[in-house]
């Protein structure tokens, strides 16, 4: 029986050389991993060479199954191929070829042999479902890997950096860590050590530090211990790791710090800038602490950036993995109100907003990390339940939120922030999602 083909090409804002650079470096797998699958990298040996492998764990309804793979016929920068040795299916041939279209464009062809296990009665069963699954990620892939190149094309005449991350191992640490890394740069993660205090020493002679860490804020309900580890896992270990950077022998240049827009309280439908005045409430006062964490750096010269973030939105985590649950079984709706601002940003904007201000020596003080779309909570439930096919018809009054989270539901899920990314956008960052439909079809292989 001859086997299934699919193709798919994309034209890349880069010479072919670079596009297979890129496919070649460490954290490509990762960007190009599409968000709403739960595929997991479970090993690898060496990166794209002939008879490196990688094992996966890969969802199959509600099992899961093994997945390993080879690289074969490696030709830089013309083109390589993945040939299952194990896996879900009987046949898979996945050539991926470069063809240059001139000195700094090229055009990415993938095209996948592959065939269903079953015979005639498995590719009768499977192969519509197979064929609509890959056209979703190889949308997604191609969608993100020219992104991401167009990301590092703009900056390709400066020097590669080396950036310490903390919080590495989190959704927007792992992330960032895998953009730098792709586009050339070094990344070293920042840990905690015995006593709970970032260990600083990886930072040595780093261009860059980007401070991350922190407690979960939603993670459970705000009692005053909570609250406190909630504090200390900002304001305490971000001063610690300060004074601790200060103290290297080759301290880095530039400190971008993790705040969010909760700076600004709960302020209605009034547009925030970065100038505009701190607020009131519990994280309020936390955001302005973990920023004057900072000063003593700042006091010695470095470059200090505050990154407040909006929501971070990937079903990976945080609220987005939250909320899809319901929304899928129909059971989603606005909370409170409805009309309370979200200042939202997708997971690859986030990141690519930081690459942005490590890029740009020139940003100091506040940075807002949000779309300059910000929506009402009522318009965010509808367009979700729309981009999933759902109806959003059940709603969570706000004494009923309350009741079961008390403050936290205040501040996180009734207050009402519309922060504007005025100085991303009077640097020319250029958003991949801006409105809040294409983001969720695009997190969601929705299209």
């Amino acid at each position: 029986m001859r086997p299934e083909t699919f193709r798919r090409e994309i034209a890349l804002p880069v010479s072919a050389a670079e596009a297979f650079a890129w496919h070649a470096r460490p954290g490509a797998l990762e960007r190009l991993l599409p968000p709403w699958d739960d595929v997991r990298i479970l090993s690898r040996t060496g990166g794209i060479e002939n008879g490196a492998r990688v094992e996966l764990s890969v969802p199959a309804g509600p099992f899961r199954v093994k997945w390993l793979a080879e690289h074969r016929e490696v030709d830089p920068p013309h083109e390589f191929r993945d040939v299952s040795l194990r896996g879900p299916f009987r046949l898979w041939d996945h050539r991926h070829r470069f063809e240059p279209r001139g000195e700094a464009a090229c055009t990415l062809i993938d095209r996948i042999d592959y065939a269903c296990p079953g015979g005639l009665l498995g590719r009768f069963l499977s192969g519509g479902c197979v064929r609509r699954r890959l056209d979703r990620v190889f949308r997604y892939r191609h969608d993100t890997t020219a992104a991401d190149l167009a990301v590092h094309a703009r900056y390709a005449d400066r020097p590669r950096m080396k950036v310490a991350v903390s919080g590495a191992s989190g959704l927007v640490g792992s992330t960032l860590c895998h953009l730098l890394t792709t586009g050339g740069h070094e990344a070293v993660a920042l840990r905690r050590d015995a006593e709970n205090r970032i260990d600083a020493a990886p930072a040595d002679g780093a261009d860059a530090v980007v401070h991350l860490a922190g407690e979960n804020i939603a993670a459970r309900r705000w009692s005053k211990e909570q609250k406190q580890r909630i504090r200390d896992s900002r304001v305490e270990v971000t001063r610690c790791l300060c004074d601790d950077l200060l103290k290297l022998a080759n301290p880095p240049k530039t400190l971008l710090a993790a705040s969010g827009v909760h700076f600004y309280g709960s302020r209605g439908d009034e547009s925030l800038r970065e100038t505009s005045a701190r607020g009131d409430g519990f994280l309020a006062e936390v955001c302005v602490e973990w920023e004057e964490a900072a000063r003593a750096v700042r006091d010695a010269g470095l470059r200090v950036a505050a990154l407040r973030f909006g929501v971070v939105l990937s079903p990976r985590g945080g609220a987005l993995r939250l909320m899809l649950p319901p929304f899928r079984f129909g059971a989603g709706g606005r909370m409170g109100p409805g009309d309370q601002m979200m200042s939202w940003v997708t997971l690859d904007d986030a990141v690519s907003a930081i690459h942005h201000v490590l890029m740009h020596e020139e940003l100091r003080g506040p940075v807002n990390v949000a779309s300059p779309q910000p929506i009402s909570n009522a318009d965010f439930a509808s367009t979700l339940a729309r981009v999933l096919h759902r109806p959003a018809l059940a709603p969570v009054p706000a004494f009923a939120a309350k009741a079961a989270l008390g403050e936290m539901a205040e501040e996180l899920l009734l207050s009402s922030i519309r922060a504007v990314p005025a100085v991303l956008q009077e640097t020319d960052f250029t958003f991949r999602h801006a409105d809040v439909e294409t983001a969720l079809r695009h997190l969601l292989g929705r299209w």
